[in-house]
C-alpha cells in the first residue's frame, strides 16, 4: 500500500536534511516522497538537489502559505494515505511504516503518539483512542497531525486544507471528518514522529485561539455555539497556553456527539 509522505520547507536546510534522511533510512519501501519548498534561498534547495533521487516529486517556488504548500502536496501525491512530515521533524526509527503499515487496511485515519522536542527537552504527546473522540474533544485539543496517516479520498470527498488560516487548518480537518462526519479512525500506541516545536504553530497562541474561535462559529451549529459561549463567558476556560474549551450540555441539539463526555461536563458545570 503507497505511502506519501509530504515534506514543506522554507529556509530550513538543516531540518530538511534530517527529515529526508529519517524517511530515507525506512525499511518499508513502498512509499513516496514528495518535497513542497517555498522558495528558500538558504540552501534547501541545494539539499533537495542533493537527494532528489529519492523523491517522486518536488518543486520549489513561492506559496502563500503552509497549508497552501500542503494542499500542492496533497493534489500531487499518488499514495492511498497521506503523512505530513514538515521539515525539521523525523520519523522515531526505521521501522515505523512498516510497523504501521498492518493497521492502515480498516481505516480513513490511523494516528499514534509523536515527541516533541524544544531544544534540549522531549516529551511525549499521547493520543486518544478513537471513540472517545467527538466534537468535545476538538475543543480540547486534537490529534497528532504529524502523527497521523490520512487517506487521501478524504481531501477530495470534505475539502483541501482551508488556506484562509495560518496556523489551526489541521485541526479544523479534523473536527470535520473525525468530530462531525465520523469517519473511521484508528489510534495505535506507537511512536510515530519527532515534532520540532520551533513552528509558527507552537507558540502563537493568540492567533491559535482566535482561528479555532473562527472555526467554531463557522462549522458548528448555532444552538451549539450558543452554549459553548455561554459556557466560556461563566468560566473564562480560553487559556494563551493550554487552550481549554467546553459545552452547556442543556438544551444541545448535538447531545448524540458529546453524550460520551457528558459526565465530564456535568462535573466541570458544577464547579
Amino acid at each position: 500500500m503507497l505511502i506519501s509522505i509530504i515534506t514543506i520547507n522554507y529556509n530550513d536546510c538543516d531540518g530538511l536534511e534530517k527529515t529526508i534522511k529519517s524517511v530515507i533510512h525506512q525499511s518499508y519501501r513502498d512509499f513516496e516522497h514528495l518535497i513542497i519548498d517555498g522558495g528558500s534561498n538558504d540552501g534547501s534547495k541545494e539539499i533537495i538537489l542533493q537527494y532528489q533521487s529519492n523523491f517522486s516529486y518536488w518543486v520549489s517556488e513561492k506559496d502563500r502559505g503552509i497549508y497552501h504548500a500542503m494542499n500542492k502536496g496533497i493534489r500531487a501525491a499518488t499514495g492511498k494515505y497521506l503523512l505530513f512530515l514538515n521539515s525539521g521533524d523525523f520519523l522515531y526509527n526505521e521501522n515505523v511504516f512498516i510497523n504501521i503499515a498492518k493497521h492502515l487496511k480498516d481505516c480513513d485515519i490511523l494516528y499514534g503518539d509523536l515527541i516533541s522536542v524544544n531544544g534540549k527537552e522531549e516529551y511525549i504527546s499521547k493520543g486518544s483512542k478513537p471513540d472517545t473522540l467527538t466534537v468535545y474533544s476538538f475543543f480540547k485539543g486534537s490529534v497528532n497531525h504529524p502523527a497521523s496517516f490520512i487517506k487521501k479520498d478524504l481531501f477530495y470527498k470534505y475539502g483541501l486544507y482551508d488556506e484562509s488560516l495560518k496556523i489551526v487548518s489541521d485541526w479544523k480537518f479534523f473536527m470535520q471528518v473525525i468530530g462531525i462526519e465520523g469517519v473511521r479512525v484508528k489510534y495505535i500506541e506507537q511512536i510515530i514522529t519527532y515534532f520540532n516545536l520551533n513552528g509558527i504553530s507552537s507558540y502563537n497562541f493568540k492567533l491559535s485561539k482566535l482561528e479555532r474561535e473562527q472555526v467554531i462559529k463557522e462549522i458548528i451549529p448555532k444552538a451549539y455555539i450558543e452554549d459553548y459561549l455561554k459556557y466560556d463567558e461563566l468560566n473564562n476556560v480560553l487559556k494563551l497556553r493550554l487552550v481549554r474549551y467546553a459545552l452547556i450540555i442543556q438544551n444541545m441539539t448535538w447531545f448524540k456527539l458529546v453524550k460520551k463526555s457528558f459526565s465530564k461536563i456535568a462535573k466541570i458545570i458544577a464547579n
